[in-house]
């Protein structure tokens, strides 16, 4: 498997940038999810951010958006995202640097490339790729990330798992893939946030053969220079 983008093994420290999930002090960098969960009067706080509650009162969807809130968005993955996680072949990597610029990757590779540790917890290899190291360069500043699954075949459903994320040498609880040598470390996420993305506007695609030549430095396979 060839990802786009990777990164140094290096420790990872806290970045700026202001989570989905909450709007966090500097001096509350070191809480764990959840801790803000209620206010000082004992009062429950939505989930999101105050943006986007601000906007639910503007268009008048605070009623509906607090029914996804209850109903749909987990703080950990289930069994069956954990099944649907196992199934999937790529995802989405979304971070931002420690001054909130973006960067979103894909991520490609065979079936259960993505291993779900437990509840809490995500796992994927990161390959040697373009240099670059956009994604995890992000992460060594701000630990914030997103992974997006979509099930393009089958259901069309989306899975957009939020948490923070870290660059490890190794997993204990998996086994190095093949080709270690292009193997630089695994990425692993704290899960903080977990929600269906619906299906209903997501095109279904179909797929007779995918075995693509991975981690070649071939030019011609890659299309390097597609867009010069």
């Amino acid at each position: 498997m060839e990802s786009p983008e990777n990164g140094d093994r290096k420790g990872l420290g806290d970045g700026g940038k202001r989570s989905r999930n909450e709007r966090r002090r500097p001096e509350d960098e070191q809480r764990r999810p959840g801790d803000d969960n209620e206010s000082s009067e004992g009062e429950t706080k939505r989930p999101g951010s105050d943006g986007e509650h601000e906007l639910q009162e503007e268009f008048e969807t605070a009623e509906r958006a607090l029914a996804f809130y209850e109903n749909s968005m987990h703080d950990h993955v289930n069994g069956t995202m954990q099944e649907f996680i196992d199934d999937r072949i790529m995802f989405f990597l979304s971070t931002a640097d420690g001054n909130g610029e973006t960067d979103c990757s894909p991520r490609i590779g065979p079936e259960g490339f993505v291993h779900v540790l437990d509840e809490n917890r995500l796992a994927y290899p990161e390959f040697r790729g373009n240099g670059v190291h956009a994604s995890l360069g992000n992460i060594e500043e701000n630990p914030h990330a997103t992974m997006l699954f979509i099930d393009w075949w089958d259901t069309t459903v989306g899975l957009h798992v939020n948490g923070r994320a870290s660059l490890r040498e190794e997993v204990p609880e998996i086994e190095n893939p093949p080709k270690t040598d292009r193997l630089k470390g695994w990425v692993v996420l704290e899960v903080e946030e977990a929600y269906i993305h619906c299906a209903k506007h997501i095109p279904q695609l179909s797929i007779e053969e995918f075995d693509p030549p991975w981690g070649t430095d071939d030019p011609e396979a890659k299309l390097t220079g597609y867009f010069e």
